[in-house]
């Protein structure tokens, strides 16, 4: 009960601090402007994307923490795999960590994932298993932010929220002409009050999903399709010739590089991997085993000294990886070991069969790499 409290508590104060951005600008509303963008969704918008035609809470929570960041062409076998092997919330909640992150490998953003089986874990402790109806309470839960939270109550309860994610940014900057960067905060809280006074009565479902795909296929960062789009007539940067230029890009900041030198470690048909931390780039998952990169090599025997005698040494042709805030050098070296010890530290590393390296929790990089190292990739060679 206690809990219960203290998240209506929460809400009350989500909700108090929504009237209070709605209170930065006053803006009219225009049911011109929903009833165009419903139109169009009815007639032209996207209506067979896996997650759609239902009113699962849980199917529409899953899509919509997957689509975060990430194209609808990569989330779609990703959420059928995760349907099939986790059905329900229920499911999800008893599934062991392990088992989310090998799932999730290769959509990136891994605490996406972690927060995914924490909620699920809440929803079924806390809520019976029954996703809540209000977006003050959805946007408490672990990895839900204020517009996914509208979404999942818009698409599963009808409820009458607003939304605000990169697309729709994208599309109300063209459209009301604003020339500042939306990643500002009164820029933002401005964003938000239009989102909400343009809310219409009915048909949530289809304005919400409507904003979606104006900003997915049609008001696209290049090469938006203007003739095509239901809001041209009232779009200002169409009007001016400044879609190009709207929404203003953040400045340009240089991104940070680093090197690292990863060991794949071998004793006959097993590799070491070790676990990462839950924190930080790749948490939670299983990768290889690193040293600093040092332009002179690696010592092999110091480097695998913990866990064996090393036997040949091979480099590998090195590769980048970039992340959101900075870019990553890799300098691969395979190591084969004459014997190694039994014991690694428990919880921290693993000797897994090459065999089950296509199903392990790995980053997609490093997954890559293992697999092309052990089908003999030649290009891997230096």
């Amino acid at each position: 009960m206690k809990r219960v409290v203290e998240r209506e508590g929460a809400a009350a104060s989500f909700r108090k601090q929504v009237r209070k951005t709605s209170e930065v600008v006053a803006h009219e509303a225009d049911p011109g402007f929903s009833r165009d963008v419903i139109d169009w969704q009815k007639r032209h918008g996207r209506h067979a994307l896996p997650w759609q035609n239902t009113r699962d809470a849980y199917r529409v929570w899953l899509s919509e923490i997957m689509l975060q960041q990430t194209q609808v062409s990569a989330v779609i076998p990703y959420y059928l795999r995760f349907l099939e092997t986790f059905p329900t919330v229920q499911s999800l909640a008893a599934a062991l960590p392990e088992q989310v992150m090998a799932l999730w490998s290769g959509l990136g953003y891994y605490s996406r994932a972690r927060n995914l089986h924490k909620c699920a874990q809440t929803v079924v402790a806390e809520y019976g298993g029954v996703f809540p109806h209000d977006p003050a309470l959805l946007e408490q839960l672990p990895g839900i932010g204020r517009s996914t939270a509208a979404a999942i109550a818009a698409f599963s309860y009808g409820a009458r929220a607003a939304i605000l994610d990169g697309n729709v940014k994208r599309v109300f900057a063209r459209v009301f002409g604003i020339d500042r960067f939306p990643g500002e905060k009164a820029v933002e809280n401005d964003l938000w009050q239009r989102a909400a006074v343009l809310l219409p009565e009915q048909d949530i479902e289809s304005y919400t999903q409507g904003l979606m795909d104006l900003g997915a296929t049609l008001c696209t960062r290049s090469s938006p399709a203007c003739q095509r789009c239901p809001l041209a007539h009232r779009c200002v940067a169409f009007a001016t010739g400044r879609t190009a230029e709207l929404p203003v890009r953040k400045p340009k900041q240089k991104v940070p590089e680093k090197e690292t030198a990863m060991l794949v470690i071998c004793h006959q048909d097993r590799v070491l991997l070790e676990q990462r931390p839950d924190s930080g780039i790749w948490g939670g998952l299983l990768s290889l085993p690193e040293v600093p990169a040092d332009e002179n090599g690696i010592d092999a025997d110091r480097a695998v000294a913990r866990f064996g005698t090393a036997a040949q040494m091979q480099k590998l042709a090195p590769f980048s990886h970039v992340f959101t805030h900075f870019k990553l050098h890799v300098s691969p070296w395979r190591i084969d070991l004459a014997q190694r010890l039994l014991v690694v530290a428990e919880g921290e590393h693993v000797w897994l069969p090459v065999d089950d390296v296509q199903n392990a929790p790995l980053p997609a990089p490093v997954k890559k790499l293992l697999l092309a190292v052990f089908a003999a990739e030649p290009d891997l060679l230096s």
